[in-house]
């Protein structure tokens, strides 16, 4: 790959970090929404039927579902992999309901975001990052994973004055529990993303054992006639959280290719920027930790931004051509295992069409695109604004602000790889 060419699809894919976590941090919000009697796994069902929707209607808007026979032909053994993220995927949203119910938006944040050490061992030990990097690199890649763990380690601290007794411990092992399942769940991405498949490609089959993962949590969990009832009781909420999973989408779709093209050693890390946005929604908008001590805001402010620098230092430390040619080698020892045709890995790696691809929308898509659009609009008609004290000014500023990288990441993905 010639030099000019991967500085572009670092600076897009560190871009892409920053928009993922404007539009994680976001996705959460809407839980506050929700009225605390209906049960986590109800929530997170919910909230996974929206992910289902987005997952198959966004790629549908961008590319049309065309290309995604065309990477299914190319890698289909990459299909089972995504239907395990997925299901990885599920599970760890469930725990993050529980997490944020006990601890509060703005401390469980960071506290699952420690996926990001997991990210950078399995990066090193599996896919050749870090290899060649330079001590400087690793200087910031170690003493950023320091930064978050003392981040954490803050955070956590500061949980247990914030919550009911008992539940402290509780959402702080939820979370951090996720973060492990997050974490061990980016093997399959960069598994994908090294053989050259398309992220808007990989997450339809994601979705897939995403839905099947969380029906038979709710339904085993709660029994199918009590599911039944409850989902019929919150048919007031059911849009704010699908519409919480379609945003979700968004910010994980950013994190796709920034997992693509930085790695995940570092695509991670720059995600993880999420828990600035989670504390500003959590401060900001739902007024958390108000009437704390002044020491609790120091841990939680506090905490957050040395987890914040932490993943900025790892996020800076980019690869150097040395180090991405041994990305390059894994690329190659992938597609080796599983037959996969050189052209097709090289193209994936370098952000550009392999072949002829089909452009044009087909019936599937526009079906797609309009019923995704239906259903949404549906539940708006009979959703109502629950009574939680929000702050709709801070709401409406930190929605554009989002919105606006929305745009911005949108046009530079468009212009350097055309969503490849």
């Amino acid at each position: 790959m010639q030099p000019g060419r991967l500085r572009s699809l670092q600076a897009l894919g560190i871009f892409c970090g920053f928009a993922a976590g404007a539009w994680l941090g976001g996705a959460e919000a809407p839980i506050k929404l929700v009225n605390p009697d209906v049960s986590p796994i109800t929530v997170s069902l919910i909230m996974v039927c929206g992910v289902f929707l987005a997952r198959w209607s966004v790629p549908a808007f961008v590319r049309g579902t065309a290309h995604v026979r065309s990477d299914v032909r190319q890698a289909p053994h990459l299909v089972i992999w995504a239907v395990l993220a997925g299901c990885m995927w599920a599970v760890a949203n469930t725990l993050t309901i529980y997490a944020i119910r006990d601890v509060g938006l703005s401390i469980a944040f960071p506290l699952w975001n420690s996926n990001s050490l997991l990210g950078i061992l399995w990066g090193f030990l599996l896919f050749n990052e870090l290899h060649y990097a330079g001590w400087k690199r690793w200087l910031g890649v170690l003493g950023g994973a320091i930064g978050m763990f003392s981040g954490a380690t803050l955070l956590a601290i500061a949980s247990s004055t914030q919550a009911a007794p008992g539940k402290a411990t509780l959402g702080v092992l939820a979370a951090l529990g996720a973060g492990v399942l997050w974490g061990t769940m980016y093997i399959p991405y960069r598994k994908a993303y090294l053989t050259g498949m398309n992220p808007l490609s990989f997450v339809t089959f994601f979705t897939v054992g995403e839905l099947l993962t969380m029906t038979v949590l709710a339904v085993g969990y709660r029994g199918a006639v009590p599911l039944w009832h409850e989902l019929q009781s919150s048919r007031s909420v059911l849009f704010w959280l699908m519409l919480g999973g379609f945003v979700w989408v968004l910010g994980d779709l950013f994190q796709q290719y920034a997992t693509k093209y930085v790695g995940i050693s570092r695509g991670i890390p720059l995600s993880n920027t999420n828990q600035l946005w989670g504390l500003l929604w959590g401060l900001l908008v739902f007024h958390e930790l108000r009437g704390a001590g002044q020491r609790v805001y120091l841990e939680v402010i506090g905490g957050s931004i040395v987890m914040a620098l932490g993943a900025v230092a790892i996020a800076l430390s980019s690869a150097t051509e040395r180090e991405h040619a041994s990305w390059q080698d894994a690329a190659d020892r992938e597609g080796q295992r599983y037959g996969i045709e050189n052209g097709y890995v090289r193209a994936g790696m370098e952000g550009r069409e392999f072949g002829v691809e089909a452009t044009r929308r087909t019936l599937l898509d526009w079906l797609l695109i309009g019923g995704t659009s239906a259903i949404f609009m549906a539940l708006a008609a009979i959703a109502r604004l629950p009574s939680v004290n929000i702050h709709m000014g801070w709401a409406v500023t930190i929605t554009a602000a989002m919105l606006a990288l929305l745009g911005w990441c949108g046009i530079a993905l468009w212009r350097t790889t055309r969503f490849r």
